[in-house]
């Protein structure tokens, strides 16, 4: 019997608490589109600092310069 309980618990997908509760399993959304968003932001960030580096430190540099007086 416990041999028949082991096996039914692995080939059921939800589920595997031995008081025969399901697991509570919060809400992921879509993780395959939050990894798509987060690859492809990562990539524009890497292309923009690659074209306008020098740019980008001008701008930075001069706005924490009119800050700091």
């Amino acid at each position: 019997m416990n041999l028949l309980r082991r096996t039914l618990r692995c080939l059921h997908p939800v589920g595997g608490h031995r008081d025969g509760r399901r697991a509570r399993r919060p809400e992921r959304g879509d993780v395959p589109g939050w990894v798509l968003i987060t690859l492809m932001t990562a990539g524009l960030v890497t292309v923009l600092w690659a074209v306008a580096k020098e740019q980008l430190v001008a701008l930075f540099t001069d706005a924490l310069a009119s800050v700091t007086g």
